[in-house]
């Protein structure tokens, strides 16, 4: 797979980073981000979090269609038939948000850090 340029990889991280930051605006809790540029996977970027409800979930999708749709992101579609694990596709970068007993029935961070040796960055709070 080829080296994406460094202009392409900044937007990546600034959106993700946009992301993180308004999940954890709306109490999305325990939110990671995984770098899978240059591997193999669907999107260079995934971002997990866990909803503090089923219904918390939905919310969380909401509110960042909300915020994001105007600033020119695109969800190419999203997976919403369950509120235990919501799915959106933004192109490069991929939202999981789970409750969290479906986050560790499902453990897809395991699946990224062995199968694809993602790197994961947490959210570190400065408070």
């Amino acid at each position: 797979m080829a080296k994406k340029n460094t202009n392409t990889q900044t937007n990546i991280a600034k959106r993700a980073d946009k992301i993180r930051d308004l999940l954890d605006s709306k109490k999305g809790e325990n939110i990671a981000i995984y770098d899978l540029e240059d591997k193999d996977y669907i999107a260079q970027c995934v971002i997990i979090a866990t909803a503090l409800a089923g219904k918390h979930s939905f919310a969380l999708l909401d509110f960042l269609r909300s915020e994001l749709k105007p600033l020119g992101e695109v969800f190419y579609s999203t997976d919403e038939e369950s509120e235990d694990w919501i799915i959106a596709d933004l192109g490069e970068i991929m939202v999981h948000i789970f409750t969290e007993n479906t986050r560790k029935r499902f453990n897809l961070e395991e699946f990224l850090e062995n199968y694809f040796q993602a790197r994961r960055y947490d959210l570190h709070k400065s408070n």
